[in-house]
């Protein structure tokens, strides 16, 4: 049965204009946070207050973004793209001394995550961001890496996004990162926020209403926890600790979900441990050959 304290449909956590809003003011979280906003011509939504590093992802449409660091206004503008299954796109990092508006059309993520220490706000424009081919065969996956430490200076934010086409499985072999085992496994509180969509290759336009995936976590160790959900647009699943996948995307939808990690371990870093049932799953790989229908780009392109 799925905790209703770690899953959320979307609205559930709509807050100050956001139609979701996770941050430490959520019961039982404490190092991540993400604020998701849709904007129709001539609305804005406010990024207030330092001590938060934050990244804005456009998900569909394009944003300016005018942020004040020390005294000092800039604007930058996102051009964004047409949906989360359209490739990267250009993300903004902010520093934790930066306060913002976002203006433009569309929805928008931001993730964040409360820090005193001052990075460099950055923009990286989508042709800059790594994309990762991760898995194989029907566990074929496409990464963009935008906010990972090897793409991005930040403070404590680990982020990227995942595509996965429709009957594949991502997300897997089921792992953790709730123990602090150096050079092993990192302490991550991690944020999933999905989407779904009728398939590129094969799905219907008419369905796009009824579009989702599958998702579950798992108890470890470190804590109690057990979701088994559908996932549409919107919703948001919480992983304090405990082993996280497979993320499913059903026959004829695919699906899409940002993640959004950050933990108390001195070093800023990605390190899991797999399931020991399921881990043997990964030398299957071998010799497979990657999905052909990625890398999924700007349709057109």
């Amino acid at each position: 049965m799925t905790d209703t304290r770690w899953f959320h449909r979307r609205g559930a956590l709509a807050r100050d204009g956001w139609e979701s809003v996770v941050d430490a003011a959520t019961p039982g979280w404490e190092h991540t946070g993400i604020r998701v906003g849709v904007l129709a011509p001539g609305d804005e939504l406010a990024l207030d207050g330092t001590g938060v590093e934050r990244i804005v992802v456009p998900l569909a449409g394009s944003f300016a973004v005018t942020h004040t660091e020390a005294g000092e206004a800039a604007r930058t503008v996102l051009a964004g793209r047409a949906s989360v299954f359209d490739g990267p796109t250009d993300v903004l990092y902010l520093s934790a001394a930066a306060t913002a508006t976002i203006a433009g059309t569309g929805r928008v993520a931001v993730a964040t995550s409360p820090t005193t220490e001052v990075r460099p706000t950055r923009h990286l424009a989508a042709a800059e961001t790594p994309v990762e081919l991760r898995g194989a065969g029907a566990s074929s996956r496409q990464v963009h890496n935008f906010g990972t430490p090897a793409a991005l200076d930040a403070a404590r934010l680990i982020v990227c996004e995942v595509i996965t086409p429709a009957e594949n499985w991502s997300s897997y072999p089921p792992h953790k990162h709730d123990e602090h085992v150096p050079g092993h496994e990192s302490r991550l509180e991690e944020i999933y926020y999905f989407e779904a969509a009728p398939a590129r290759v094969g799905g219907r336009a008419d369905a796009a209403a009824s579009a989702f995936g599958m998702f579950s976590t798992y108890s470890s160790p470190a804590g109690e926890i057990d979701i088994d959900a559908m996932v549409r647009t919107g919703d948001i699943a919480l992983v304090p600790y405990g082993y996280h996948g497979p993320a499913v995307a059903a026959p004829g939808y695919d699906l899409y979900y940002l993640n959004v990690m950050a933990g108390p371990d001195p070093e800023r870093v990605w390190l899991i441990s797999d399931d020991p049932a399921h881990a043997w799953v990964r030398d299957t790989w071998a010799g497979q050959e990657f999905d052909d229908r990625l890398p999924y780009t700007a349709e057109g392109d």
